[in-house]
């Protein structure tokens, strides 16, 4: 059992090393599958409990196919182009007006539309508009997109697919939600605002090109807002009445679809080409992977330490998972941290804190989470790079003190 055990955690670490690394340049979801599809070849995970495993994903996989649909549909219409240039205009050429009101919308799209959506549609239209505003050091608006989509990925249950991975079936109300983790969000959101902004504080001295014309909104784009709010306003109620939010979120995400698409007689496959579906299978093969690691033990074994933790147990779960997922991922870790927390039994402040690790402790690091993976793809696209290294130090200063507030403000609430 112990040499079976330690196979396990071999194959494991080969997948998530491999999603984390991206060897020879594959796409994330290979080693996913690869450490999925090797696991049960391999006779370590039977082939029922990998199907069982990639079931335990399903709300996930129906959550994020309707986030991206919405996403793309307003990338499409040119929503989020609009409200860049509208920033860049009122922003009148100053760099630090700009980063403060392209924080703004970071965290609005965050939100209410996923951390995914953040990393991967608003961190084009950003790029576009430090193009626009002739900006010879972009970096500081792009890592805007990258730092929002963690820091304010726990406002709400629908700002993080991680958020459903922790809790699962157990996902508290809206209300409740809001009471747990309100001061926690402002702290994470306002110490990630202040510390990015003195990282940053030489290259926002840069002058900016004023911008004077007035962008336009098409009617797609228009039609495209109002299904992103109206679709805001069902998950809301959905998250408050305690309905799993997937089903909720796709069957908002085809709806607008088709107020959008079908006036204009435009078909949908150019923008469901553009739809970053390779998501669904790494999260599928993430699940495998840790039904694997659940079979070996781990979970219970995380149960019983967080029990012997006692009053420290918060802290712990919540600082020691925000180191974790910088070596594993925020998904798997989430995940396990979830069957852990299940078999606990602990207080709900336990589970808040680990919640705020896995969502924040990201930003340390660009291995961190799946929305900072996205994230450097789509800087990549837009012909940026960022190394590691860079990311890095930027992490050590911004993320320790702005998890340590979050942390402090769920373990210390009455």
């Amino acid at each position: 059992m112990a040499l079976t055990a330690w196979l396990v955690w071999v194959v494991v670490a080969l997948g998530v090393g491999g999603v984390i690394l991206r060897p020879w340049g594959v796409r994330e979801m290979v080693p996913a599958l690869t450490g999925a599809l090797a696991l049960v070849a391999l006779g370590l995970l039977p082939a029922r409990a990998a199907l069982r495993g990639v079931g335990q994903g399903m709300d996930v996989y129906l959550f994020l196919t309707g986030m991206m649909l919405l996403a793309e549909l307003a990338a499409d219409q040119g929503l989020f182009a609009w409200a860049a240039g509208w920033v860049a205009r009122l922003a009148g050429g100053s760099a630090g007006r700009l980063f403060a009101m392209v924080y703004g919308m970071a965290v609005v799209i965050t939100v209410f539309l996923s951390n995914d959506a953040t990393a991967v549609v608003f961190t084009p239209a950003v790029a576009a508009m430090a193009r626009a505003v002739e900006a010879k050091r972009p970096l500081p608006f792009l890592l805007v997109c990258a730092f929002v989509a963690n820091a304010a990925s726990f406002v709400l249950p629908i700002s993080n697919p991680a958020n459903l991975v922790v809790y699962g079936a157990a996902l508290p109300p809206l209300l409740g939600w809001v009471r747990q983790f309100g001061l926690a969000s402002v702290a994470a959101v306002c110490a990630t605002f202040l510390l990015l902004w003195l990282t940053q504080r030489r290259a926002l001295a840069q002058p900016l090109k004023a911008q004077a014309h007035r962008p336009t909104l098409s009617a797609g784009g228009r039609h495209a807002g109002l299904g992103i709010a109206g679709t805001a306003v069902v998950l809301m109620a959905a998250s408050a009445w305690g309905v799993p939010l997937g089903l909720p979120t796709l069957l908002c995400g085809l709806g607008t679809a088709v107020v959008v698409l079908l006036p204009a007689r435009q078909p949908p496959w150019a923008m469901l080409k553009n739809i970053s579906w390779d998501v669904l299978p790494l999260v599928a093969g993430l699940f495998v992977m840790v039904a694997a690691l659940d079979r070996t033990g781990m979970a219970a074994a995380l149960a019983g330490a967080m029990r012997r933790a006692g009053w420290a147990a918060g802290w712990a779960a919540g600082l020691g998972l925000g180191v974790l997922v910088n070596l594993a991922n925020n998904l798997p870790a989430g995940l396990l941290a979830g069957h852990a927390l299940a078999q606990a039994g602990l207080a709900p402040r336990v589970s808040a804190a680990a919640l705020v690790g896995v969502d924040l402790g990201p930003n340390l690091s660009v291995t961190g989470s799946l929305a900072t993976i996205l994230w450097l793809t789509a800087l990549r696209r837009a012909g940026v790079g960022v190394s590691a290294w860079r990311f890095l130090r930027i992490g050590l200063a911004v993320m320790p003190l702005a998890l340590l507030l979050a942390v402090a403000a769920v373990v210390l609430q009455p």
